[in-house]
């Protein structure tokens, strides 16, 4: 990370450099990530819990995991495609394109746009 630090004044200069130690020191005085982690997860395992329930990820009132789709993450084939761009498609998931949503508001209907196989 660069900084341009020509327009400084010798006083900002000094400032600057005095924050950037006391940050540096803070950083220091720190647990290691690794350590802190560890007593994370044992903390929430003495408890009952998984680091997922507490911090994301699952159902906590449950007490089940969220389980994926079998269709996350896949590639699709598109669906629909825009008559004046060709290389303008749209698989039909989530929200439609502008040049869609345009298309719409004027009157026509999305099946209109649908690619023929």
């Amino acid at each position: 990370m660069a900084f341009d630090l020509k327009g400084f004044s010798q006083k900002d200069l000094d400032s600057l450099i005095n924050q950037a130690q006391k940050q540096k020191s803070a950083m220091n005085k720190r647990k290691p990530i690794a350590g802190v982690r560890k007593k994370l997860v044992a903390l929430a395992k003495a408890e009952g819990y998984t680091i997922a329930e507490l911090f994301g990820g699952a159902k906590a009132a449950e007490g089940k995991t969220r389980k994926a789709s079998k269709t996350a993450g896949r590639k699709v084939p598109p669906k629909y495609r825009n008559p004046a761009n060709p290389k303008e498609t749209w698989t039909g998931r989530g929200k439609q394109p502008r040049w869609l949503a345009d298309q719409v508001k004027k009157g026509k209907k999305v099946e209109e746009f649908l690619i023929k196989k």
